[in-house]
């Protein structure tokens, strides 16, 4: 189905909206997203033909509404419920309340796995159907409608509302990091044949400023900071076949530099507003890449520094393998090999970065045996292609 981009644009920010109102009306978030995707299906067959009613919002949350009759009609058991809920007043009040916040709180709820909450925020906040979010993760859509019921069915006893105030920030930061492994998902796939699923990013991004309009929280800048200030990278990340290029060999004159600029801005917002977390160190050495006009002009012993105490705050392996990096850029392959001798080999990148590390140090049968070991378990079709063409390189 091809939906004209201001449609799609405008059923993703009201997705949420009609939703929420729907949850709060009714009670059952379960049956009112069910509800909400048949109106956003309806919409998207209409509208482009049709155009868009003068009152939007008021058309999907009618045309819910009629589903969400039909379906308690349906169940004879429920009729009472179906009576007080009819009573309630179709416009004005709940119905004028922007619920997309709630909705991605109670998507983000920390009973989920991080993987169902973020197929259930794609499909409630991000208004995407089954088949389009299973196509980003490269499953069945049986599988993802399976994996969306259950998310669905383990919030459906929860309250609908915003965590109250002694919860807000623990629920606050389980949204953004459901946002994080969103974001990272598809900046680089864990499996299929491209490097990257912009739908998966791009989307991490949106709801991203949709929190930081409505949270002043210095954490919620640093995530979005990092977001724009690595995707601005997106362009110059692959060659035209699609085969990954390395940050140092990237054409930086094909990065994004107005995203740059406003991650900068927000970077720079967030310093002093109270405790510096995780997302905005990992900001801030986004930034120190972004700024430098080349790869030689990198402030290494910055990103270091910076490594260090993030991998304090966290105890994160893969930051240690980022600090591995640093290390090795400022004091030699082999202070990065010292410090990649205590992770464990299973971890993704180990054997890449060991590779690179031993052919800096002028070790290369130690660095095509890594580049092999790392070509044989890479899932991303993209990433083997470049680790397969380090091999023939090295042979």
């Amino acid at each position: 189905m091809n939906v004209p981009p201001d449609v799609e644009d405008l059923l993703r920010e009201l997705a949420p909206q009609v939703l929420g109102t729907l949850a709060r009306r009714w009670g059952d978030f379960d049956a009112a997203e069910d509800a909400v995707q048949e109106a956003l299906l309806a919409a998207a067959q209409h509208w482009p033909t049709d155009g868009i009613p003068a009152r939007p919002r008021a058309w999907l949350l009618q045309t819910a509404s009629r589903r969400m009759v039909d379906r308690w009609r349906r169940d004879v058991a429920r009729r009472d419920r179906e009576r007080r809920a009819a009573a309630q007043p179709a416009s004005g009040g709940a119905a004028q309340e922007d619920d997309t916040l709630t909705v991605l709180f109670l998507c983000c709820h920390p009973v989920l796995t991080p993987t169902s909450a973020i197929a259930l925020t794609l499909r409630a906040v991000g208004g995407l159907t089954t088949a389009e979010i299973a196509r980003a993760f490269l499953v069945p859509e049986a599988t993802m409608a399976q994996r969306i019921s259950r998310a669905k069915q383990r919030v459906a006893g929860e309250r609908f509302s915003m965590p109250a105030p002694d919860e807000r920030p623990t629920r606050l930061r389980s949204v953004l990091r459901v946002l994080y492994l969103m974001f990272n998902e598809g900046y680089t796939g864990s499996a299929g044949d491209d490097l990257t699923r912009v739908d998966l990013s791009d989307e991490a991004i949106r709801i991203a400023r949709l929190v930081h309009a409505a949270e002043v929280d210095a954490e919620v800048s640093g995530l979005l900071a990092l977001m724009l200030l690595t995707d601005a990278r997106r362009a110059a990340r692959t060659d035209q076949s699609g085969t990954p290029v390395t940050l140092a060999d990237q054409d930086r004159s094909l990065w994004d530099h107005a995203m740059i600029a406003e991650g900068t801005a927000l970077l720079d917002g967030a310093i002093g507003r109270g405790a510096v977390g995780e997302y905005q160190l990992q900001a801030a050495i986004a930034a120190i890449h972004d700024r430098a006009p080349d790869a030689d002009a990198t402030d290494w012993p910055q990103i270091l520094a910076l490594y260090e105490l993030l991998e304090r705050m966290t105890g994160s392996p893969v930051v240690t393998l980022n600090r591995a990096v640093a290390a090795a850029m400022v004091h030699g392959p082999a202070a990065g090999l010292a410090i990649l001798d205590g992770i464990d080999d299973a971890l993704p990148r180990v054997d890449q970065l060991r590779a690179y590390l031993h052919e800096r140090a002028g070790e290369t049968d130690l660095a095509l045996t890594h580049y092999r070991r790392a070509a044989g378990r890479a899932i991303n079709v993209a990433e083997r292609r470049y680790l397969d063409a380090q091999v023939a390189r090295l042979s």
